[in-house]
């Protein structure tokens, strides 16, 4: 009975999604080069340097790390998991996502549509 407890504490572990730790490691670089790389195939122009690119990433990393920690992990985990399932995840993306669950926050319920759908007498 200990021995499935120990083993099923270890599974829970090594299952604790990533934005319980710190903010995710995203290879920039690779990123950027992606971006290139399908609007070549899409025969687009780019809209900016891989050196931009880089260099607009590792602005938004930063602005990340200062928002991440004060961020709900259920909203860090739902913006990484959105941007996983659109094949985004970048540092913009996780950071535009994460101002705008913020900016949500301060907005009241009637503004967001959320209120509720009962008939009102």
């Amino acid at each position: 009975m200990m021995r499935t407890a120990m083993s099923l504490a270890v599974l829970l572990l090594l299952a604790t999604p990533s934005a319980f730790a710190g903010e995710p490691e995203i290879n920039v670089k690779a990123v950027c080069n992606t971006r290139s790389a399908d609007a070549k195939d899409l025969q687009i122009p780019l809209d900016q340097s891989d050196q931009d690119c880089v260099r607009d990433e590792e602005a938004a990393r930063r602005q990340l790390g200062a928002l991440w920690a004060s961020t709900s992990v259920s909203i860090r985990n739902r913006c990484q998991a959105d941007a996983r399932s659109l094949g985004t995840l970048d540092y913009f993306d996780l950071l535009s996502c994460l101002q705008i669950a913020e900016d949500l926050k301060s907005v009241p319920k009637e503004e967001t549509g959320t209120q509720s759908m009962a008939p009102r007498r």
